[in-house]
């Protein structure tokens, strides 16, 4: 004789909701642990992404080596003055 086997439960999901509905946080998430403004701070300080172009970012496998080709880039510019304007007018 054969068995019968018997399919897996699925999940239920929840039901399908107008986007309109007023309470649009749905019943199975739960924030009863949650921290409010525990990345307040952080989020303050701010970021700074850069995206570099395809063709630069094959030059570059890492971050650091981002950071030490632009500070020796900016060790250059320091060092570099601007030659001074002639007062001396050309007709």
């Amino acid at each position: 004789m054969k068995k019968a086997t018997r399919k897996a439960a699925s999940p239920r999901r929840a039901p399908r909701r107008p986007p309109d509905a007023a309470d649009d946080v749905l019943p199975h998430y739960d924030f009863r642990g949650g921290v409010r403004g525990k990345y307040a701070a952080r989020y303050r300080e701010g970021t700074n992404v850069v995206v570099l172009a395809p063709d630069v970012a094959a030059r570059f496998p890492d971050a650091a080596s981002v950071n030490r080709a632009l500070r020796a880039l900016a060790e250059v510019a320091d060092g570099t003055k601007a030659k001074p304007r002639s007062r001396r007018r050309t007709a």
